[in-house]
């Protein structure tokens, strides 16, 4: 079961379901769905509900979040309630976070919109800007900050910035990689799902900033998505506590 912070966008839906699907499929699972910490339904007590329908005697339970943060919190919280009060076998995986796999899922967006931009230049030739949510949890924020430093070595320039909630907002994060004279500045939404903030937000505050400097070398790459290395992380984050518990997925 995983679940998501939520949200009113169909195309996170259609996201969350495709990775289920093929998660199922990869673990050897008898059943795998999804469910919304916040915003619309299922939330989490009819997530585990629709485990318990289909016959589960343990639920494997995987907050899909980027940051250990307060979502985080809230979920394992929730989850952990639910479990003792339905006296449920319920473990609880960790989060996305601190995992090669997302170094080399920024890397694989960047090299997409290389190719699909007809970008000639080296990696070392490009500058980057990763754009993440923002919390006022630390640890998200250091969680981040993590993954941006492990990307560092293969770019000419490496920055960041954030949407909302943490500095620099994306105004200040784009002028500080434009200070530095890139010769072209690739912008990597770091976000699992092509919600409102990728369909939206980050779009007209990257714009206004870009036309703030009259700077017109700068590429959008594409959310993390539905992608293999997600899943297999997905996988790899439940056998862990599968093993530490002693079960077997088939």
């Amino acid at each position: 079961m995983l679940v998501d912070r939520g949200s009113r966008e169909p195309e996170v839906r259609q996201e969350l379901g495709e990775i289920c699907t093929i998660a199922k499929s990869r673990g050897g699972y008898d059943y795998a769905n999804y469910c919304f910490l916040e915003v619309l339904p299922p939330f989490i007590p009819e997530g585990i509900g629709g485990c318990i329908e289909s016959g589960a005697d343990w639920i494997t339970l995987m907050p899909y979040f980027l940051y250990p943060g307060m979502k985080l919190k809230d979920t394992v919280k929730k989850s952990a309630q639910i479990g003792r009060e339905r006296k449920l076998k319920i473990a609880i995986t960790k989060p996305l976070c601190y995992h090669p796999a997302m170094t080399r899922l920024i890397i694989d967006r960047i090299a997409e919109a290389r190719q699909e931009n007809n970008i000639d230049q080296s990696d070392n030739e490009c500058d980057i800007l990763v754009i993440g949510h923002g919390s006022s949890d630390r640890n998200a924020h250091d969680a981040f900050i993590h993954t941006v430093q492990s990307i560092k070595s293969h770019y000419r320039n490496v920055h960041h910035c954030f949407l909302e909630l943490d500095k620099p907002g994306i105004e200040e994060g784009v002028s500080q990689a434009i200070s530095k004279n890139p010769k072209l500045l690739l912008i990597m939404p770091y976000f699992l799902h092509r919600g409102a903030h990728v369909k939206k937000d980050i779009g007209i505050e990257v714009s206004a900033a870009l036309a703030k400097h009259n700077f017109r070398s700068a590429f959008m790459c594409r959310h993390l998505g539905v992608d293999d290395k997600l899943v297999q992380l997905v996988v790899e984050r439940a056998a862990e506590v599968e093993k530490r518990a002693g079960i077997q997925s088939q």
